[in-house]
Formats: structure tokens, C-alpha cells, sequence
């Protein structure tokens, strides 16, 4: 594996921020100049990936997979996981699509290839080779390139998807569709806002609509390739109607680079009516915006993920959630769920251990087969509050972008109109405060500069006020850190025991 950076293109070429599709000229100029900053790059080249692809089976194509998954009402399962070495991760991924029975297999990049320090992440893998066991916390997939991608994705029978965790992407997708990933996950908003600390709205914008670009031209050369947005991993509580706000600019930026195959990531509430409310509203809604703009062909399958929040150390408790997490899914009508494991509290799982939280997930799953909440009153009540909520704030998005959702976007989060809670990101006011309600749904203590109807945030008041009564506590923002934490507190505090 190489170890040397190429020079940069000191004045890259940019255009004014818009949603509009990158032009063909101008998109070859920055694939050239960001396939120079590693020498991997210098392996890709899309015609013959594109024939590449063109030869994988039905089976190990994600968007074919899901598809057929959305077609016959399943909820496929897909955990997350990356060792350090080619000979690990191929041991990790052989044995989540094996023992784990994962529907869909991943590999998660390494913090150093997440902020592009490959000099790094090249370091950690020969310490890792040297010790015998990761020291990094994911796959340096840049560092190994295309054809070690090729031979991960001839190890194992399903599609393969990155998980990129990063809002410097350009590379990593570049790297990852060549090498036969048919997936890859990540979105300009949701990862700039909850990963980073000095990385602009705008930027974050601008990457991705590098790699949605990059999935279009895909398309263009006859290959189908699915693109996900990544729901929040802040590790807090996201009310729902906040994540789908966001799912919704994510998807819209997407389809104007000419993306036709997007996933939506919902991270769970753990309430089973409001998850699937979530669920189903993200997906009406999503197909609503998309009408809005023209786009009557973009397929949207909503991911739901398991608890995104603070875990239990305890592994019986643990298990509790993940089993949960399986039912939530599949009576939300999730098309897939990705999983955790007992060790999420603990640090990165075994490939034993993330094998049994995909099986235990899957069982939850097949016992939840056919369950539906639709026409219940309070799941119907939960649709109608959340659409009222999103469609509240994209709509004043788009004015203040005269129509375009990049522009509209940055100005937004300025402005507060958009805002997300405890993000570490600087242009993000992160005003708006959630707490969980008397009923354990997630509501909005205070909604900052969003413009959420005053009715609805009365609704919000009521369901607040009654859980701090009940406990005697505050109506005040420890109510929102309290519920951050909750659920990994011991079960002794949780739910003690009856005594006489």
C-alpha cells in the first residue's frame, strides 16, 4: 500500500453554492484532483468499474436487494463494523454475513481515513499488523484501495455498504464504488452537523454533492448504485420531526445530482407508536418534497437504527434494546434496521458478539411479521404532530433559498430556522432542546428559532409538564439531559424491585 500524498490543486474549481447537478466538465477537472491525493486513486476508473459491477450477482447489489425487500414487506438486517487489516475485516465481514445472517455487510472506515489523514491510518494498519490485533477503529479503505475492496466483496454472499462516518467523503466513495461496494452511506447536513466542530454547512453540502454526483455517473454507465443518508449519531435524542427535516434537504440536494436510489436513516425513539410514526411520515414526506421538485422516480427506503443514545453496561439490559430494536423496525415498516451489539456501552464488538445482536434482531423481527399500527388514534395523532413540524420548517428552508435547498440550507442554520440539539458544530445554533414525555415519547422542550407552530408546541408543553410533575422535577433543561442518559443507568435505578 502506497504511502505518499500527491500535491493539491492549490485553487480547486468551484462554482456559487447551488443545488444544481455539477456540470461534466467541471465534475472531471475535481475527480482528477481528488483521485491524485492518494496513489489508490489512480486504480479507479469508472468504465471498467462500472463493467465490474455489471458482473456481481443480483444477490450482492444493495439496490436490487432492497428493492425486492420493499416489494415483499421485509425488514432487512445490517450491523456496523471495521478492523484494521484486509485479513480482519474479511474475517469480520464473513462472519456478520454467516453467523450473523446480515442482510446487508458493512465496512466502517477508521477515524484517521474519516478526516483524511491516510499517512495516519497507514501507521495504525502496520502497528496493527505488527501486534495482531486492530488498532484502529475501522477499515482504512483508502490506504488498501480497489482490488483489496474487490476481494472483501468476493468474501461474502450479500451487498456490501460503507459506512463512512465522515463529511470528507470524495475519496472513500471513490475508492468504495470502484471496489464493488454497492452502498455507501453518509449526507451532507446530518454528518457535517454531527461529527464536526469547524467543517461549514456549506462544505459539507459541496462533498456530498460530489459523491451523489458520483453515484449519478454511475448511473449514466448503466450501474445502480444506493446512496444513504445517515440519520444523527450524536449520541444524544433527535426528536423525529428534526431528523426527517433533514432527511428531506439531504434527499432533495441528492436528486438534483441525479441520485435515483436514496435510503433515509431514523434513529430509534424507543417508543414503539412514535417510531413507527417516524417511520411512515419520513416516508410520505420524503416522496411529498420530492413531488414538489418533479422527482416522481426516486426510490426512498427508510432505515431505522438502533438506540442512537447512551447504553447500558449491563449485556442483559443490552440485549433488552436490541431485541426491542428488531420489533420497532418491523412494525414501523422499516425496510431495514442496522443493528448494535451487547457490547455498544463497552467499546467495538467482537464479530462473535456483533453476530449475535443481528441474530437476536432478526428473530425480533420474525416475531413482529404483520404487526402494523396504522389507523390506531395515537399513531395517526403522531403522524399528523411530525408532518406538522417538518413540513413547518423545510417550507420556511426553501423560502429563504428562493427555492434552493444549498442555499436555503446554509442560510437556515444561521438563522436558527434549522437547528439541530448538542451539535459540537459551530454554525449550528443547537438551541433547540428534546426531552422525553411523561409516555417516554421524545418531545421538543424548546424549540430555539425553529418555526414550529405554537400549537404544536403547546402539545409539546402538556405531554413535558406531566413527566415533570409525575417525578417531581423541574420543568426545566434538566428534563432534556436527563432523558440523554436515561437508558443507560443501572436497571436497580431504572425499575427497582417491590419491596414489602
Amino acid at each position: 500500500m502506497p504511502g505518499t500524498v500527491a500535491s493539491l490543486d492549490p485553487n480547486p474549481p468551484t462554482l456559487p453554492l447551488s443545488d444544481a447537478a455539477i456540470p461534466g466538465d467541471l465534475f472531471a477537472r475535481m475527480r482528477r484532483d481528488n483521485l491524485a491525493r492518494w496513489p489508490t486513486g489512480a486504480r479507479v476508473d469508472v468504465e471498467e468499474a462500472a463493467a465490474f459491477h455489471k458482473t456481481l450477482p443480483a444477490h450482492k447489489r444493495l439496490p436490487a436487494v432492497l428493492r425486492r425487500a420493499v416489494a415483499e414487506g421485509r425488514c432487512l438486517t445490517q450491523p456496523r463494523g471495521g478492523f484494521a487489516t484486509l485479513a480482519m475485516q474479511t474475517e469480520l465481514m464473513r462472519t456478520l454475513d454467516r453467523d450473523g445472517m446480515a442482510d446487508i455487510v458493512p465496512t466502517t472506515t477508521d477515524s484517521y481515513t474519516r478526516n483524511e489523514q491516510f499517512v495516519q491510518a497507514q501507521r495504525g494498519v502496520e502497528e496493527s499488523e505488527r501486534l495482531g490485533r486492530s488498532m484502529l477503529n475501522g477499515f482504512p479503505l483508502v490506504n488498501y484501495g480497489v482490488d483489496a475492496c474487490r476481494a472483501l466483496i468476493a468474501g461474502i454472499e450479500k451487498p456490501a455498504i460503507v459506512l463512512s462516518g465522515t463529511a470528507m467523503p470524495k475519496l472513500t466513495a471513490e475508492i468504495g464504488y470502484a471496489g464493488g461496494y454497492t452502498g455507501y452511506l453518509g449526507s451532507g447536513i446530518a454528518y457535517t452537523v454531527s461529527y464536526t466542530k469547524e467543517t461549514t454547512i456549506e462544505e459539507g453540502i459541496r462533498n456530498y454533492q460530489y459523491v451523489d454526483r458520483l453515484a449519478a455517473l454511475y448511473q449514466e454507465h448503466g450501474v445502480e448504485l444506493h446512496r444513504r443518508q445517515p440519520g444523527f449519531l450524536t449520541g444524544t435524542i433527535i426528536p423525529p420531526s428534526i431528523a426527517i427535516m433533514t432527511c428531506v434537504l439531504d434527499l432533495l440536494l441528492a436528486a438534483r445530482q441525479g441520485v435515483r436510489h436514496y435510503g433515509l436513516e431514523l434513529g430509534q425513539c424507543l417508543h414503539l407508536v412514535q417510531d413507527a410514526a417516524a417511520i411512515r411520515a419520513c416516508r410520505e414526506l420524503c416522496q411529498e418534497y420530492l413531488a414538489r421538485f418533479g422527482y416522481t422516480d426516486v426510490f426512498t427506503p427508510v432505515t431505522s437504527l438502533h438506540w442512537m443514545g447512551a447504553w447500558p453496561a449491563d449485556e442483559a439490559q443490552a440485549a433488552a434494546l436490541i431485541g426491542y430494536g428488531g420489533t420497532l423496525a418491523a412494525v414501523g415498516g422499516a425496510s431495514s434496521v442496522t443493528t448494535k451489539s451487547t457490547h455498544e456501552a463497552i467499546g467495538i464488538p467482537t464479530p462473535q458478539a456483533n453476530a449475535e445482536g443481528l441474530r437476536t434482531t432478526r428473530m425480533a423481527i420474525h416475531v413482529s411479521y404483520g404487526v402494523r399500527l396504522d389507523g390506531l388514534p395515537a399513531h395517526e395523532f403522531e403522524v399528523d404532530l411530525i408532518k406538522r413540524e417538518v413540513r413547518a420548517v423545510v417550507d420556511r428552508v426553501l423560502e429563504m433559498g428562493d427555492g434552493d435547498v444549498a442555499v436555503g440550507t446554509v442560510r437556515a442554520f444561521a438563522a436558527g430556522v434549522m437547528d439541530i440539539p448538542w451539535s459540537p458544530n459551530r454554525q449550528v445554533k443547537s438551541r433547540v432542546l428534546p426531552a422525553r414525555d411523561a409516555d417516554g415519547c421524545i418531545r421538543i422542550l424548546d424549540a430555539g428559532d425553529m418555526p414550529i407552530p405554537r400549537d404544536v408546541m403547546e402539545i409539546h408543553e402538556e405531554k413535558l409538564r406531566r413527566r415533570a410533575e409525575r417525578e417531581r422535577v423541574p420543568f426545566d433543561h434538566q428534563l432534556a439531559v436527563g432523558s440523554v442518559y436515561e437508558l443507560s443507568e443501572p436497571l436497580s435505578r431504572l425499575m427497582p424491585a417491590m419491596v414489602a
